[in-house]
């Protein structure tokens, strides 16, 4: 399914983003609020490959996508700045109580991760500007030498600009309002009275002299702020002068905050951040380094790797990085490493395909995420494998005191980093641990071996001669039993007040209109997924049925406030278990349809599905046959 082209369909289907007014989904569907509906041929909307079904309801444009809505989101979201206009959607502000380290390590990787293509650029140009030089091709006094240092320093000098309008981003500031913050933090003046060394006031206040270009710190804490001054501005303008009087007084507030305040605050603990992990270091490298190169996968899956950058991203000749990126290094080959082996040892020609493509991804670009994702941490042992690499490896590194000279993501391409002429022995170390990590991690992937799925195996296939009470055998056929999970009265889907499941477009079912809101596990299984407003829920059966259960007809709109969830996605469940709870009278006071479809999302792959013929059925009561 090629996602970026049925996501541009449907962009220009419903009119771009001059026609969308916010854009949102759930478990199954494109949720569109449009300027006018009325514009958008439903009839062209059904053809676009991927698409279900259309429906207009509850002010919405919906588009019935299926399981895969996610990633037609993801593709959509590239194509225009579509947020949700309701602010309840904002996490920090819904009921939902939100792990401070998540969020912030979420925080730190979104604003961090649109800047990667940039700081990679800027960071390769810089390998480059050590290699060349050493090759004696291009002479270091000549001019350009000079502007080829301006192309690779570039990134990182204005990176405070640039995480000014990606933060602005993610706390729905006004984007070019924190950009000019940024812009007042490294403007060439400011950078002129920091250099002279004299004191500074601004109307009396005291103005740290702290030079804010390749700081990261500042400007996110900066931006923050920026949120809620621009609504305390936003409360106090009168309506007539706000187009005039909210730009000024926020870059004025903004600005003296970050000079008198904020700033000073930020590079203090950017500093203090930075001379922790260099006095570990320094007292005992033969143990950071072990531990950093060896977690340097959990560390990256956070996001935390970015909260080190003060450290890694002023990676110099004069200011060589003996942590961060060595670590890097090491992992990121053991990543690639890992995967490669698994390409080789899988059996699944799909696992074959992925992890060839997250290897390279790995050794040449020094990008794990796909290898971290898709491959190690999906089985497990290779991750251990990698590990166990980084920790050896990182021993090596902290006894020799490997550095990297410059910025740039460790990989086979980026090696010429780890170069200087006035420390040989260095680049010889790199070419050590490269080697170390790659053998290692090959070798302990191999062994330990990978426990792949399963090839799927067809609905008619002839079943074992055991089979569990809720798979009963039928000749050539398993018929699967699924249990009603909800007390309540059974009706046809065809009957549910929503032509997306009337019409079956998700696939076949039945309905329970409930009678309490307990809502429990009708097989043995997994929880593939809850959405976040807690009002849908998937599992997969043992025998492969992919049910999903539809708390209530468009109760997305309820943000989740009448439910209560009692697992998580991934976790296995007992037939009977206790999912999810929902307060049925504040659904029905929001005006909302109690309703619960559950439909079997893959009925393609199955022969029939039938509905018991009760009317009336407990948790105990079979509500669907597989066959």
């Amino acid at each position: 399914m090629n996602y970026k082209e049925s996501a541009q369909a449907i962009y220009d289907a419903v009119g771009t983003e001059k026609n969308i007014v916010s854009l949102i989904h759930c478990m199954t569907r494109l949720r569109f609020k449009l300027r006018d509906e009325s514009s958008v041929d439903d009839a062209a909307v059904k053809q676009i490959p991927g698409v279900v079904g259309v429906n207009h309801q509850s002010g919405q444009y919906q588009v019935i996508i299926g399981n895969d809505v996610a990633n037609y989101y993801n593709e959509l979201a590239k194509l225009g700045n579509f947020t949700d206009d309701n602010d309840d959607a904002e996490p920090e502000k819904t009921g939902e109580k939100v792990n401070w380290f998540s969020r912030f390590a979420s925080f730190i990787s979104s604003c961090m991760s649109p800047l990667i293509p940039a700081l990679i650029g800027g960071g390769m140009i810089k390998v480059i500007l050590i290699l060349l030089p050493l090759l004696g091709w291009l002479s270091t006094k000549g001019q350009t030498y000079a502007i080829l240092s301006i192309f690779g320093d570039a990134p990182f000098y204005f990176l405070p600009i640039m995480l000014a309008y990606t933060a602005a981003q993610y706390f729905k500031v006004t984007p070019m309002l924190a950009v000019t913050i940024g812009a007042i933090m490294i403007h060439p003046n400011f950078t002129a009275m920091v250099t002279a060394g004299k004191s500074v006031s601004f109307m009396g206040l005291p103005v740290t002299l702290a030079n804010y270009s390749s700081s990261v710190i500042p400007i996110l804490i900066m931006v923050w702020l920026m949120k809620y001054i621009e609504k305390g501005v936003e409360k106090v303008c009168p309506t007539s002068l706000k187009s005039i009087l909210k730009p000024l007084l926020v870059i004025f507030i903004s600005g003296t905050l970050a000079l008198v305040v904020v700033g000073p605050l930020g590079t203090y603990a950017g500093d203090l951040l930075s001379a922790i992990i260099l006095f570990i270091q320094g007292k005992a490298s033969w143990l950071a380094m072990p531990l950093m190169a060896a977690f340097m996968p959990l560390i990256v899956m956070t996001g935390m790797h970015w909260a080190f950058s003060p450290i890694f991203l002023a990676a110099s000749i004069a200011h060589p990085d003996s942590l961060i990126l060595p670590a890097m290094l090491a992992a990121n080959v053991a990543q690639g490493a890992a995967s490669l082996a698994v390409m080789f040892k899988a059996k699944n020609k799909n696992t074959k395909q992925i992890a060839g493509a997250a290897s390279i991804s790995a050794l040449l670009a020094g990008v794990t995420e796909p290898a971290l994702y898709g491959v190690t941490l999906k089985y497990k042992k290779p991750l251990y494998a990698a590990m166990i690499a980084g920790g050896v490896t990182g021993l090596f590194m902290g006894i020799v005191n490997l550095k990297s000279f410059a910025f740039a993501v460790p990989s086979l391409i980026s090696i010429p980093q780890f170069i200087n002429k006035a420390a040989s022995a260095n680049f010889i170390n790199a070419l050590i641990v490269l080697m170390a990590s790659f053998v290692i991690t090959f070798v302990l992937t191999w062994l330990f071996g990978i426990d792949e799925e399963p090839e799927p195996v067809a609905a008619t296939a002839t079943p074992v001669a055991e089979t569990p009470d809720d798979n009963v055998a039928s000749g050539s056929q398993t018929t699967t039993k699924i249990y009603s999970p909800m007390a309540g009265e059974v009706i046809n889907l065809d009957s549910v007040a929503d032509a997306t499941f009337a019409q079956k477009m998700l696939g076949d079912g039945v309905a329970i209109i409930p009678q309490d809101g307990k809502i429990y596990a009708p097989f043995a299984g997994t929880v593939m997924t809850v959405f976040p407003t807690k009002h849908a829920i998937g599992l997969k059966s043992d025998s492969g049925v992919e049910l999903l259960i539809h708390c209530g007809l468009d109760t997305v709109n309820l943000k989740g406030a009448p439910f209560t969830q009692h697992v998580q996605t991934d976790q296995r469940v007992a037939q009977g278990e206790l999912l999810m709870e929902a307060d049925l009278e504040q659904i029905k006071q929001a005006g909302y349809d109690t309703t619960t479809p559950l439909v079997v999302t893959n009925t393609k792959d199955f022969v029939a599905v039938e509905a018991t013929d009760k009317t009336v059925v407990t948790k105990d009561d079979v509500a669907l046959y597989v066959i």
